[in-house]
């Protein structure tokens, strides 16, 4: 899962990538909204942490921008700002959820956690199939109760699969998910990584549908 990260200082979206990083996601970093929004509207993220008080763009106008644009992507606003009025205002925006500063982390990733849930259609933290289980509190893999080792991007790709259950997803959009804007993408390489992540579990949970790309059935 990937997650863009509008935050105008440095330290806050320091600690933000590395706490969002250690969770499991790919992290990519906006420090204005102009550059939040031409990010958002050239990539494809699972979420933003949108902060409010942005300069050349402000967090509320980059919001009602992707929203005016068709762009649904799950939006999680944080601000310094303290009344119920700026919290209305940005739910009637077309924010998710909202979180005030200062924030613990494990808050944030709750949060974050139950958007992407909501917007995948799974009722628990816990997702799985044909024995498999992926909890997304703490990245912790089992196959019939038995732990799973996986490397970071086997578990973004299973958590991925298992978000989407049911659905074909095409290897590039696993590209535009898997990976940070930092990092060299190659079609290839998603099959490899599947060859390793169908080892490890050793179920057949993941089908090739050829010429069209991978699924966890319903």
């Amino acid at each position: 899962m990937r997650i863009l990260v509008v935050e105008d200082e440095p330290r806050i979206a320091a600690d933000l990538r590395d706490g969002l990083e250690q969770a499991g996601y790919a992290v990519d970093l906006a420090g204005d909204g102009e550059t939040a929004c031409y990010q958002a509207e050239i990539e494809n993220y699972d979420a933003l942490v949108l902060d409010l008080g942005l300069p050349r763009l402000d967090g509320l106008s980059v919001l009602r921008r992707l929203r005016q644009q068709g762009n649904a992507v799950p939006v999680l606003i944080l601000t310094a700002r303290d009344g119920w009025r700026e919290r209305v205002e940005g739910i009637d925006a077309g924010a998710d959820d909202y979180l005030p500063k200062p924030f613990r982390m494990e808050e944030l990733l709750a949060r974050l956690r139950a958007i992407l849930r909501r917007v995948s259609g799974q009722a628990t933290p816990i997702l799985g199939a044909c024995g498999v289980e992926l909890d997304t509190r703490t990245r912790a893999v089992t196959v019939d109760g038995r732990a799973i080792a996986l490397t970071l991007l086997e578990y973004r790709l299973l958590s991925y699969l298992l978000h989407h259950r049911g659905r074909v997803v095409p290897p590039g959009e696993l590209l535009d998910h898997l990976y940070d804007s930092g990092t060299d993408r190659e079609t290839n390489a998603i099959e490899a990584l599947l060859t390793r992540l169908r080892r490890k579990l050793g179920v057949k949970l993941i089908e090739t549908r050829r010429g069209h790309g991978y699924v966890i059935a319903a």
